[in-house]
């Protein structure tokens, strides 16, 4: 076994003692960064304390995802500590306004006599909303974490890792993560000037914050490793402790133990209810289920996340049947690198989730667009691994109005008058690109899995969590392996469950796929036959009865 974690840490570029030791052992006070050693901490921290003393409105404008929304909680929480009731959080519209720093916002938070506004995990490339905030005498502080133009925001400050000449370690960290650092610089210099608001917040009083990094950090994908992995690490260990109402009535509406939650938890569970709430209705929905102090109205605004999450998921669906028939429909679509597709009556905020399915399916990248409310024709785009998602719209920035991601996934704006030939467009972009690989590769595994008791695998390889971008789940292989049964389940038969045979007195493994397209494996499979089987390890807890099995990426 420990020639397996040798491996699996090698992989990982850990080598070290040291590295080790750093690894599977986070400690808060080592790996959590000095948050004035960002860019300007200094000048926010200044102007927000100044705002305080002097009982200043100050507004805290977040993104509606689920990095803006954790990450605006974490100031309102801050504010509330301390007592201080002198603010508002606004978070834009996701249909009617869209992402972005808005001057209709500054527009309304100036009738209601801000002088200053905190953005979180937004702001870094409004440059013209900066400015017309200055114009009417409103003192702005971004915090973000996405790319940088060549021209800053002229703001108070502008903390963001990405600016060029910033040296902070994390370059990673999500935007709910600089609105801690933000927390962090502002309890220390209170504590260094003797504010007698402080008082109320005793010493380590911030990490209860950290359970909105965790559910921020995994949620918005970036990479779990350095700070990140810290901030996480502790942060779940407050999330299974959570004090907040709204996270006890999301878990029992989601039938999971709080004390038991983790990352996949978050990525496939919380984190898709918390975007539910600005794709399908109103960001606030999400905000006060994780702000609300009153049992009631959290539970309240939890149900109504349930319930706009089974509707984002029928939306979903059937936009993906729509598409699914499209495309099997169009003698092109096989001779296609890039699949694209839209209608104006298709809900911009749930297009990248149907991308995604629909790049499963085919293995290609796939770009799907539809009309926001505000009627600018506005699509997503999701990678099968081949094709550079950025590069992608750099080759066909003419068409585009603006544009935006990293490799595997992003968002773009048409055109109009290209609208009609998108596809052509991006399909001659993409000949256009050098891929690093094929499209629809294989899953390659980390290793074989061990001729062991599966639990005992498992026990071994969680010490490696949390895990995520930068810290990938390991992949295993299993080879021939028997198939003692078959069965389909789900409401609509689409799962599959294999049960493995195992040698000597091993009991039989389970091995389970929620995803469809199995129908050639399961025209093929017999019982008392054998399949090459590639997944990772869980320990499920479902309905609270614990088992171990294998969830599959692949199956041949």
């Amino acid at each position: 076994m420990q020639t397996l974690i040798d491996t699996l840490l090698r992989k990982r570029g850990i080598k070290t003692k040291k590295e080790r030791e750093i690894f599977f052992n986070p400690d808060y006070e080592r790996d959590v960064l000095d948050p004035f050693g960002l860019v300007d901490m200094e000048k926010a921290v200044e102007r927000i304390i100044s705002a305080i003393d002097n009982d200043e409105k100050i507004a805290i404008y977040s993104d509606f995802d689920a990095d803006g929304i954790p990450a605006g909680v974490i100031l309102h929480d801050f504010f509330k500590k301390i007592e201080y009731e002198n603010f508002v959080n606004y978070i834009p519209h996701r249909d009617t306004q869209g992402y972005g720093f808005h001057t209709e916002a500054i527009d309304e938070l100036k009738t209601k006599g801000v002088s200053v506004i905190i953005t979180v995990d937004v702001g870094i490339a409004d440059i013209s909303t900066c400015d017309y905030a200055k114009e009417n005498d409103i003192d702005v502080i971004i915090t973000d974490h996405h790319l940088t133009k060549d021209t800053l925001p002229d703001a108070v400050a502008v903390i963001n890792p990405q600016r060029k000449d910033d040296t902070y370690e994390n370059k990673n960290i999500c935007g709910a993560g600089v609105a801690f650092k933000v927390v962090q610089a502002l309890v220390i210099q209170a504590r260094r000037d003797k504010k007698e608001w402080i008082a109320n917040v005793v010493d380590g009083w911030e990490k209860w914050l950290l359970d909105l990094v965790a559910i921020a950090t995994i949620s918005d994908m970036v990479s779990l490793t350095g700070e990140n992995r810290a901030l996480v690490h502790f942060g779940l260990m407050v999330l299974r402790k959570s004090k907040r109402p709204g996270i006890d009535a999301l878990c029992k509406q989601m039938r999971l133990q709080k004390e038991y939650l983790t990352e996949d938890d978050i990525g496939f569970a919380i984190a898709p209810r918390i975007n539910a709430s600005s794709r399908m209705g109103s960001p606030e929905t999400a905000f006060n289920m994780l702000s609300e102090k009153d049992a009631s109205r959290a539970t309240d605004a939890a149900k109504q996340l349930e319930s706009l999450n089974r509707k984002r998921k029928a939306s979903v669906a059937s936009i993906v049947r729509a598409l699914k028939k499209r495309f099997s429909d169009d003698p092109q679509t096989a001779e296609r690198s890039v699949l694209v597709a839209g209608d104006t009556q298709y809900n911009t905020a749930l297009l990248g989730l149907a991308a995604s399915s629909i790049s499963d399916k085919y293995k290609k990248t796939v770009c799907i667009w539809g009309r926001e409310g505000t009627g600018d024709l506005k699509g997503s785009c999701r990678s099968a691994g081949g094709v550079h998602i950025v590069d992608l719209f750099k080759g066909a920035e003419y068409a585009l109005e603006k544009y935006g991601g990293h490799k595997y996934a992003g968002g773009f704006s048409v055109k109009k008058e290209y609208i009609h030939t998108i596809a052509d467009e991006f399909n001659k972009a993409v000949q256009l690109l050098k891929t690093d690989k094929a499209e629809g590769d294989s899953v390659v595994a980390d290793a074989q899995i061990p001729q062991v008791p599966i639990e005992r695998t498992y026990s071994e390889i969680n010490k490696m969590a949390p895990f995520g971008m930068g810290n990938a789940k390991p992949i295993f292989v299993y080879k021939n392996a028997p198939i003692a049964s078959i069965k389909t389940f789900g409401t609509d038969d689409s799962h599959l469950e294999v049960s493995i045979k195992q040698n000597g007195a091993l009991p039989q493994m389970r091995a389970i796929a929620f995803f469809k397209g199995l129908d050639s494996f399961d025209k093929q499979a017999r019982e008392n036959s054998s399949v090459d089987i590639v997944g990772t390890l869980e320990k499920s807890r479902f309905l609270g009865r614990v088992r171990y099995e294998i969830r599959i990426l692949d199956i041949q």
